[in-house]
């Protein structure tokens, strides 16, 4: 919820071909005992998540199933770990195999960028099990091996609408499902939970704005995303100034809760209440989603059923809040005359 300076570049460029190189028997038979046993891990991972769906725990994010009957015996081997900053053909692999699953690199153009590393976030927490405090963004050759195998992600709900959207607040990952498969996996940032108070931009039309120009003024609150059932009611174009902060694109579902873009999306929530997205998915992200689509907030310590849907905590005016009018100096422009050098100065209030 900070202000906005920089957009994105356009997304989806031509996707390269990925023919990976000849290699030898023994290490195509290789690379595929490494990745088999890393799989199995995952397998059991998934086997002991599925078990338990019918408990709360502080476990929230969905089935993740490894399609064994579907393992490939030759996968593309990584030399190397790759990390924020790299280029090359590696990296452009990593790329694609995240974008297949769904999950938005930015462009499939071989540099490991900022949004990049936001969807390996996202991976690493969702697939992975990572806890987020953890989570690093470098793709290992173990993380790659797990990548190239033939996951499917499912939702915890089947929702009444055809689209819905579960956000995990421990994971900090958000999933649009389209026909109970996924059509977005990003990495997120909701509340922090802490109390704040500060002056605050809202732009006309904007709740707490009833004029035709921007105001300021002061407000208090608390930044907490609120778990339970939720519904899409409302949604602005472009950058817009409010209660809660900057917001690009934000599509509403509790309230003055949204989703939305930032440019400050951290592993950590950072937020005043809304989930916060990369600006390169929010482009986007409204395009996906329609008024009356569900919306599943998961906290890891209940079910959303069982929190209904709880509005967030209003926020109100700072008690401590004033508006001072700044004096300015204006200084008249110096003339010589007759070889003296005279000023004029004047004060004026603004």
């Amino acid at each position: 919820m900070n202000p906005f300076d920089q957009f994105p570049e356009d997304l989806d460029p031509p996707v390269p071909d990925l023919h990976p190189k000849l290699m030898s028997a023994l290490d195509r038979w290789r690379f595929a005992l490494v990745a088999f046993a890393v799989l199995m891990t995952v397998i059991a991972i998934g086997v002991i998540s599925s078990s338990s769906t019918d408990i709360a725990t502080e476990d929230s994010n969905p089935d993740v199933v490894v399609e064994t009957s579907l393992l490939p015996l030759v996968t593309v081997p990584l030399n190397r770990s790759l990390e924020l900053g790299m280029k090359g053909d590696d990296v452009l692999r990593v790329q694609q195999r995240l974008k297949d699953l769904k999950f938005d690199p930015g462009p499939i153009d071989g540099e490991f960028g900022q949004n990049t590393l936001q969807a390996m976030w996202a991976f690493e927490k969702l697939v992975m099990s990572v806890p987020r405090e953890q989570a690093t963004g470098v793709v290992t050759p173990s993380a790659w091996a797990i990548m190239q195998s033939n996951l499917r992600i499912k939702p915890r709900r089947v929702a009444d609408t055809a689209t819905h959207v579960e956000i995990y607040l421990p994971e900090q990952v958000l999933i649009v499902f389209a026909d109970q498969k996924p059509a977005l996996i990003t990495h997120m940032s909701s509340g922090d939970g802490v109390p704040w108070c500060e002056e605050v931009k809202i732009d006309p039309g904007e709740e707490g704005n009833t004029t035709d120009q921007q105001i300021l003024t002061g407000i208090c609150g608390e930044a907490t995303t609120p778990a339970g059932i939720f519904y899409f009611f409302n949604r602005r174009s472009g950058m817009r100034e409010t209660k809660l902060g900057s917001l690009y694109n934000p599509v509403y579902f509790n309230y003055n809760i949204a989703v939305h873009g930032a440019i400050l999306v951290p592993l950590k929530p950072a937020s005043h209440g809304c989930v916060r997205i990369p600006m390169s998915v929010a482009r986007y992200f409204p395009a996906l989603v329609a008024y009356g689509d569900r919306v599943y907030v998961f906290d890891g310590i209940k079910e959303p059923e069982a929190y209904g849907s709880p509005v967030p905590p209003f926020d109100r005016p700072d008690p401590n809040y004033t508006t001072i009018a700044a004096t300015t100096t204006v200084v008249a422009p110096t003339t010589t005359v007759l070889g003296v050098t005279t000023s004029t100065q004047a004060s004026a209030k603004v």
